[in-house]
């Protein structure tokens, strides 16, 4: 009891550019959505298969794969949202879905552009508590997928890096701002404070001879 194993995998899309609208069906650019480890080990240790959903629009919108790569290549013209069911050997564990829309267009901070082609991965965290002896086996004794280096498109510790200091500039902003209202208010209530002062002093003054004489 108390035992909890993290596996970080990376999931998203690249989309390539044709260059031009293709004259059979109006498609402009091929596509791959995939499930990768975060981490160089092989997921089919513990990952039985990956259930990927498409728009209903294809003629097989349920695409299973059960050995990597996890990924579907496909070709099209429009973005839409993608469904990605992930299941394990260990039937104990429930599926782990995520919701990840197709970007084909440069769009946001989240997509990279290259040269003909377009990147938009997400860092996901997939969080084992308490699993049972046998998925706890699997998950600790997976391999390596490559003996050489294991990368993404996306440097995700730079982006966290850049997302640790933008957090740490809006909290600097945020602070320099109630600062800024603290004073406001402070000098709104001398200010109302010197009225109530103003308005004591005439009621208790006495009224100036007003007498008028003819």
């Amino acid at each position: 009891q108390g035992i909890t194993i993290v596996k970080p995998i990376v999931y998203g899309n690249v989309a390539r550019y044709f260059g031009k609208k293709r004259e059979e069906d109006g498609h402009t650019h091929q596509w791959t959505v995939y499930v990768k480890p975060y981490n160089n080990e092989d997921m089919s240790g513990y990952v039985k298969k990956v259930h990927f959903k498409l728009h209903e629009s294809y003629a097989n919108q349920n695409r299973v794969v059960t050995k990597p790569p996890y990924e579907i290549t496909e070709t099209g013209w429009g973005e839409f949202e993608i469904v990605i069911k992930i299941y394990f050997h260990d039937t104990n564990e429930r599926p782990v879905t995520l919701y990840h829309i197709l970007k084909l267009f440069q769009s946001g901070p989240d997509a990279m552009l290259g040269k003909n082609t377009l990147v938009s991965e997400f860092y996901e965290e997939i969080v084992f508590q308490d699993p049972t002896a046998f998925m706890q086996h699997i998950l600790t004794t997976t391999h390596p997928v490559t003996s050489g280096v294991w990368k993404h498109e996306t440097d995700f510790e730079d982006k966290k890096q850049n997302s640790l200091a933008n957090i740490m500039t809006g909290k600097a902003i945020i602070r320099e701002r109630i600062q800024e209202l603290k004073e406001g208010l402070k000098l709104a209530k001398e200010t109302i404070a010197k009225f109530k002062a103003e308005i004591e002093k005439s009621k208790n003054s006495p009224l100036p001879n007003s007498n008028i004489s003819s």
